[in-house]
């Protein structure tokens, strides 16, 4: 059985979305300084590394992070490489039997032709399109490489707001640079926020046989 950590790690000085809060890691006790125990204050954002967006992030009165089904969280998904220009497309999505898996997760690379080519394409987010096609073929959860589903600077965040008034749950933030394309086990639980806008979350995958 082959596991694959495809969570970020927290630290000082680590990459945010824009706007949004630095992580502080600060020693409060420390046992160099005499104290039995070390222990440390933590500050950062809901929305920090690899974590979890649930509909109350761009939906009041939504479900919030702590109310999600587990079962939506956790079980069969699919990675997927895909090549894009700009963003994932429905064009990136074709020939793909996103109806077959519940959870879609996606690592990206620049097609030869794309102006991303120099850029993160992990960042690209998804089109208006992608988001069409992920909802008709019954996907659960989506899970991404990059910060936002929506790329940075966006105005409106139309991809978030499509997906979650569907009820699909996004994952942002995952490291799936050491991971084979292909069926995995899905292990995803955030931090159990009360009545959160959305929280970091450790995500494992589990091989299949």
């Amino acid at each position: 059985m082959k596991l694959f950590d495809v969570t970020r790690p927290i630290h000082p000085g680590m990459a945010v979305y824009p706007g949004d809060p630095e992580v502080v890691v600060r020693p409060v006790s420390s046992i160099r300084t005499g104290a039995p125990a070390n222990v440390s204050m933590l500050s950062l954002g809901s929305h920090t590394g690899t974590h979890v967006d649930p509909p109350l992030h761009f939906r009041e009165g939504a479900p919030a992070v702590d109310q999600l089904p587990l079962d939506v969280l956790i079980g069969p998904a699919r990675l997927y490489e895909v090549a894009i220009r700009e963003q994932i497309d429905a064009a990136s999505l074709a020939g793909l039997d996103l109806a077959a898996c519940p959870r879609a997760l996606f690592k990206v690379r620049s097609s030869s032709h794309s102006p991303q080519a120099c850029g993160r394409p992990e960042a690209a987010g998804i089109a208006a399109d992608a988001v069409e096609v992920l909802i008709r073929a019954g996907v659960r959860l989506v899970g991404l490489e990059g910060p936002s589903a929506d790329p940075a600077g966006s105005a409106d965040f139309p991809a978030h707001r499509a997906l979650l008034g569907a009820g699909v749950i996004i994952v942002e933030g995952l490291d799936l640079s050491a991971v084979p394309p292909g069926p995995y086990e899905l292990l995803c639980l955030p931090l159990k926020l009360r009545a959160g806008d959305g929280a970091p979350a450790r995500v494992i995958l589990r091989a299949c046989d």
